[in-house]
């Protein structure tokens, strides 16, 4: 089951009925920005990379338990599944790649912190795309929001490291 956080439904309008009969036309995620769609898509991968870490599973089966969710309509979908699939796909790798800057095996990282460390080490190795401040401010967000007290210390550690070695000429935050 997917827990449902209150910032993710969509803002209550209290108009006369039929008020939203216009929005019913376009897509659920039309009016939401871009960003938040990929901050949802983000929060949607680390809870099925966690939940892979728990209980493996097929990812079409994981990815079709997600898609049971209305919400899914909202996020980035692409996204979503590109995260999904490629962190199951290079899962050797991407633990080889972090395992140097941990100060533990890999194995005994806490499961969402390993799931988070798994999804920032896939988009910074194979999602360049995506400038290297977001991708590890964005795992720090999700560490914030679901993982131990200071574990997001932790994940900001492991992936500045981590980009420093495999984005060594792109800049840092602030720099």
């Amino acid at each position: 089951m997917i827990k449902q956080f209150p910032q993710d439904e969509p803002p209550r309008r209290d108009g006369p009925k039929g008020a939203d009969d216009a929005d019913k036309a376009t897509p659920r995620g039309k009016n939401v920005p871009a960003r938040k769609q990929r901050r949802w898509a983000r929060e949607r991968a680390a809870q099925g990379l966690y939940q892979q870490l728990m209980n493996p599973i097929p990812v079409d089966r994981l990815e079709a338990q997600f898609m049971e969710d209305a919400f899914m309509l909202r996020i980035d979908l692409e996204l979503f599944r590109r995260i999904l699939r490629g962190v199951e796909q290079h899962a050797a790798e991407l633990d080889a790649a972090i395992e140097p800057h941990l100060d533990r095996p890999v194995r005994e990282l806490d499961p969402i912190e390993h799931a988070i460390l798994r999804l920032g080490a896939f988009e910074l190795t194979h999602m360049i795309e995506t400038p290297r401040a977001i991708v590890i401010n964005e795992a720090v967000e999700l560490a914030k929001r679901f993982g131990a007290t200071d574990g997001h210390r932790y994940v900001n550690g492991v992936l500045d490291r981590l980009a420093d070695r495999v984005r060594s000429g792109e800049p840092r935050r602030g720099h």
